[in-house]
């Protein structure tokens, strides 16, 4: 099977209309035209990810974040960014991201953080229309039993393999809607308050939006890459339904730059 075909079942399942416009999903680098020999999957590309790649026999690289986002003006290894597209081009490596594109899509980023969360009932909420696609910023859905607050953030943290989660204090009525956005959505808290969810995950938040929420949601932010962690798990299912005997591998490396001391 060709790289392409691979691309264009990503594709289907999360159409590049799909993203932002600030953003640069899709084709990286690479010539798709080539036979797969393996797919890496993972969260973002760098050097050691490629290098996984090398180790793996994979010649094709799909990961969430884009390796290319701002336009490069020359290649002469001087970041690690330019460094990565050397080593993949000189080892005829694909890189492939599917971006905002997947964080909008049904099924995509956010659904993943639902289901691993065991919500029911789920739909998009910051609801849009693209085409006659359906899609959206973020997830609500409802938890199947009403819990306290504390132990809702302890089974967030254990779910997502956190051991500090940044919330504001402690809701006082039980939480059931949750409303959630991987990555960067703290621009979905009022939208999540005012749908009436008890409580609002994400990645990341400004500091001055935990004010002014006290006892009206609750907050709890668990890290850009914990919350979209498992999106290389959504890359293998499309693959693995649409693409048979393409082999995949979830990248072990951990590409994860704030560490926490």
């Amino acid at each position: 099977m060709k790289i392409k075909q691979v691309l264009n079942a990503l594709e289907q399942f999360a159409p590049l209309p799909l993203q932002e416009s600030w953003d640069n999903a899709g084709l990286q680098l690479g010539l798709t035209e080539a036979e797969v020999s393996g797919a890496l999957l993972c969260l973002d590309v760098n050097e050691q990810i490629v290098d996984e790649a090398i180790a793996k026999g994979c010649n094709l690289v799909v990961s969430h974040h884009p390796l290319l986002f701002r336009g490069l003006k020359q290649i002469s290894g001087a970041d690690y960014v330019q460094r990565t597209v050397i080593k993949a081009l000189k080892n005829d490596i694909v890189v492939v991201s599917m971006h905002t594109n997947m964080d909008n899509a049904r099924g995509g980023v956010n659904w993943k953080m639902a289901e691993k969360l065991g919500l029911q009932e789920c739909s998009f909420f910051a609801q849009k229309t693209v085409g006659s696609i359906e899609a959206g910023s973020g997830v609500i859905g409802l938890l199947p039993e009403k819990m306290a607050a504390a132990d809702f953030i302890a089974m967030v943290k254990q779910r997502f393999g956190v051991d500090c989660a940044q919330c504001n204090e402690l809701l006082e009525r039980p939480v059931r809607k949750v409303a959630l956005c991987g990555g960067a959505g703290d621009f979905l808290l009022d939208d999540a308050e005012r749908l009436g969810a008890d409580a609002f995950i994400t990645g990341e938040m400004h500091y001055h939006q935990y004010f002014g929420h006290e006892q009206s949601i609750q907050i709890c932010v668990i890290g850009h890459y914990q919350s979209e962690q498992y999106t290389a798990e959504i890359f293998r299912e499309i693959i693995q339904r649409e693409c048979p005997g393409v082999r995949t591998e979830l990248a072990c490396t951990n590409t994860n730059p704030i560490v926490c001391l």
